[in-house]
This record gives C-alpha cells, sequence and structure tokens, in this order.
C-alpha cells in the first residue's frame, strides 16, 4: 500500500475517533468540541482573513529570526571547530545553552525589549542559533584527514584549503542544522508568540485560551502542526536527501 493511503487512511480513523468520543459526551464541548466544530472555526478564519495574517506575520518572525540564527550559528561553529580554546570554554557554555527550553528565554526577552516584535525574533534566534552551530562544528571537526592529506599533498593551504576542501566537507551536517534549526526555531516562534501582543499563532492560540475558545484553539494547533510537517518534508527533508545523496552519504530517497 502506498505511503500516501497509509497517512490519509491513519488520520480518517483518527477524526472518526474523535468525533465518536464527541458524540459520547463524556466532556462538555468547551474541553474538548468536534472535528466539524474545528473545521468550521478554521474556515471562518481563513474566510476573514484573520488566520491568514497570522501565518504571515509568524512567517515573517520565523524567517527574519532563522536567517540571522543561521549565520550567528555558522560563524560560531566555525570558531569552535577551528580554535581549541573557543571549543573547551565556548562550546561548553553553548552545549548547555541548547538543552534550555526556548520557552525560559522569553521572560528574559520581554525584560530586554519588551512586549514587541523584537522579543519574538529574539526567541527565534536564541532556538536556532546553538544547534546551528553544533552541526556546523561536528561538519568542520569531521572532515575526513585523507581529504586534507590529499589537499596539502598538492599544495592547498591556509583559507584555500579551508574553502575549496573543509567547507564542502561540511555541507552535509550544515544541511542537517539548517533543518533542525528550523525545527527548533518554529517551536521557539510560537513560545514567544503566545506571550506577545500579537500579531502571530502563538498570540492568536493564547488569546483564543484566555477566552476559552477550544475550537479556535484546537484548529491553531493543526495548522502549527501542518505547516511544521509540510515546509519540513517538502523542503527541508528533501534539501537533505538530495545533499546526502550528492556527497555519496545516502542512496536515493
Amino acid at each position: 500500500m502506498p505511503v500516501i493511503i497509509k497517512r490519509i487512511s491513519f488520520f480518517v480513523v483518527l477524526i472518526l475517533l474523535w468525533e465518536a468520543v464527541y458524540l459520547l459526551d463524556f466532556w462538555v464541548d468547551s474541553m474538548i468540541p468536534g472535528p466539524l466544530s474545528v473545521a468550521k472555526t478554521i474556515y471562518a478564519g481563513f474566510a476573514d482573513m484573520t488566520l491568514v495574517y497570522d501565518i504571515l506575520a509568524s512567517f515573517r518572525h520565523l524567517l527574519i529570526g532563522l536567517s540571522v540564527s543561521l549565520v550567528i550559528g555558522t560563524l560560531l561553529g566555525i570558531l569552535l571547530a577551528k580554535v581549541k580554546t573557543a571549543d573547551e570554554t565556548l562550546g561548553t557554555m553553548i552545549l548547555a545553552l541548547q538543552s534550555v527550553p526556548s520557552i525560559v528565554w522569553v521572560p528574559l526577552a520581554i525584560i530586554w525589549f519588551g512586549f514587541t516584535e523584537a522579543s519574538i525574533i529574539f526567541v527565534v534566534i536564541i532556538g536556532g542559533t546553538f544547534v546551528m552551530t553544533m552541526n556546523m562544528r561536528i561538519g568542520i571537526k569531521n572532515v575526513a584527514p585523507i581529504y586534507l592529506k590529499a589537499a596539502r599533498t598538492m599544495g592547498s593551504k591556509g583559507i584555500d584549503l579551508f574553502m575549496k576542501v573543509i567547507v564542502p566537507a561540511s555541507i552535509p551536517h550544515a544541511v542537517t542544522g539548517v533543518r533542525l534549526a528550523w525545527a527548533f526555531s518554529w517551536r521557539a516562534l510560537m513560545a514567544g508568540e503566545m506571550l506577545s501582543t500579537g500579531p502571530g499563532l502563538g498570540y492568536t492560540l493564547s488569546y483564543a485560551s484566555d477566552f476559552n475558545n477550544m475550537s479556535l484553539v484546537i484548529g491553531i494547533i493543526i495548522i502549527i502542526g501542518v505547516i511544521g510537517s509540510i515546509v519540513d518534508q517538502l523542503i527541508f527533508q528533501r534539501i537533505e536527501n538530495k545533499v546526502l545523496k550528492r556527497w555519496g552519504m545516502e542512496e536515493a530517497a
């Protein structure tokens, strides 16, 4: 059976189970609305364009924050890979900060930047920077020694060796870092927006929760998951597979 058929069948069964639970009426509608109610809420949100504006605002925050995090993460990764002292000091701190959940940075962002878009973008930057840094560091440090020996034998050294051998050889790890940075930044974005004054999907989610609009809460959770899955599988996963295949690290996806 094709994978797409399996996935569609799975979600159909899941929705039927959801409808069955709703019809059993164990909980009030304000706690577990039916799938039809959620679908109507999502449709109404797109019809009056409020959800469209929220999605556009969220993507604006994401693109700015993710772009900055990739630049900072790449530079830090190169620094840690090439400077032993930086790796032994700054690297330890970055490794520790990587395990800190994004939501923890929100109070700090609010104190520094207030309830502004800058706070959201700051949290997104923090969310993607550390994972990009560590992947870039691993990519450069794991360049096969035979490549370096062969290049040096042919007279390559210094910046020429770095740009023509080390950087190309580390690209698979860098691409994996970009994919992970996107996922971490997307989660961080929602955490930041939930405590913002809007606009954005996270803000609308928090707003709907405050007014006990569970249909909208579940609808936005579904939208967040669908967007995350589509962007990851249709863009980043495909790019990663093509790069791994190009570098001979994986069979054709």
